[in-house]
């Protein structure tokens, strides 16, 4: 097998059974999507209009008033925020991330409060936002939301992602109607969702998406939502957002990448990883079933249960070897303390998962016990 890129530089090849992360490159991109950000690097083109264009088309697939193209979610996060307390006024603009004097609370749950890589707490205050946490981290009520607001709240922020508490939380419905209530922006932060128009039509004011994650596009993020708001996002270039700036080329990149998206189940279905899980259960000290995505999503998974009692080894011996061999094999590995790992083969290329399988094959009969 001819070597990629990466093996050329001198690079271990990877087999990325994790999932869309950051860690991993996100995600791979189609030859069509970098032909046109080759094409638009090299070029010239009046950034402003290209921003303002960019935001248009974008919006088209979201339904949203406007939309503002960013470097990543994580940067739409800190911008979304300090756009929320700026309102895009110039001298504000200026002033961040030192928020002194201005409402700058960020209100939400406890059990939102999460690491994607980094603390969300970080970017939040990238932006010149102080986190105002509500709720218990397993148990959030109306009243708390609504108690917790003040003239010194900037905004609300309502997480989606599977990294959440995903019980006892508070619905995007209640955060909607306490914004309004209070006249205040809803910020979403919807990294790797993969519906362009729920979050939107849901009632928020600034939804960020990465670009990379579910639309496959090169680096890059939005933020997609009302007028105002997005008018207040690209103020931030004048002040934060300056260095967060998206290039030309992967400004384009994310529009054609989007212009090939449809809202389809991405991976195989259940029934189709059905046989991977038999061949897996079929090894010594090995136990493979079928889960769903913890956030809901249409994401099927091979869930790899191992027993140290039979193998010898427990998850967290077997997961680093995966990781460790010839070819390094990353695989889903955020419940390794409950003795499980699991194989997301969305970013599995053909023949990927024979390969797996024979690695954990190989892992099996070596093992001592």
């Amino acid at each position: 097998m001819s070597q990629n890129i990466y093996q050329q530089l001198g690079l271990k090849r990877v087999i990325n059974a994790c999932g869309k992360m950051t860690i991993l490159g996100v995600s791979s991109v189609a030859s069509g999507v970098m032909q046109a950000t080759a094409e638009a690097a090299g070029a010239f083109v009046e950034i402003d209009k290209l921003v303002d264009c960019a935001g248009e088309r974008v919006s088209r697939h979201t339904g949203a008033e406007d939309s503002y193209v960013t470097s990543c979610a994580s940067a739409g996060i800190a911008i979304a925020v300090a756009a929320a307390i700026t309102q895009g006024e110039p001298d504000r603009v200026a002033q961040m991330p030192d928020s002194s004097g201005l409402a700058n609370e960020i209100l939400m749950l406890r059990g939102h409060i999460v690491d994607y890589g980094a603390p969300i707490t970080s970017a939040i205050r990238l932006g010149g936002g102080r986190v105002m946490e509500v709720g218990a981290s397993n148990l959030a009520a109306r009243w708390q939301l609504e108690r917790a607001v003040s003239e010194r709240t900037a905004a609300l922020l309502f997480v989606k992602s599977h990294h959440c508490v995903q019980k006892g939380m508070l619905t995007i419905n209640d955060f909607v109607q306490v914004a309004r209530a209070h006249n205040l922006p809803l910020i979403v932060d919807a990294a790797a969702e993969e519906d362009l128009r729920h979050w939107v039509a849901s009632g928020a004011d600034m939804v960020i998406y990465s670009g990379a994650k579910a639309f496959n596009a090169p680096t890059s993020g939005f933020i997609t939502g009302k007028q105002r708001w997005i008018n207040a996002c690209k103020a931030q270039h004048h002040g934060i957002a300056r260095a967060m700036k998206i290039g030309k080329e992967n400004m384009v990149g994310l529009l054609f990448a989007l212009d090939r998206y449809h809202l389809t189940p991405q991976g195989p279905t259940e029934a189709q990883l059905r046989p991977v899980a038999e061949a897996i259960s079929a090894l010594r000290g090995m136990q493979a079933d079928i889960e769903q995505d913890e956030a809901g999503r249409a994401i099927w998974r091979v869930r790899i249960r191992i027993s140290q009692n039979e193998l010898g080894l427990d998850a967290r011996a077997v997961e680093a070897q995966l990781r460790e061999g010839e070819i390094a094999i990353y695989t889903r590995r955020y419940f390794l303390h409950e003795g499980v790992f699991s194989i997301d083969p969305r970013t599995l290329a053909p023949g990927e998962m024979d390969i797996i399988v024979a690695r954990l094959k190989e892992i099996a009969q070596h093992a001592t016990h």
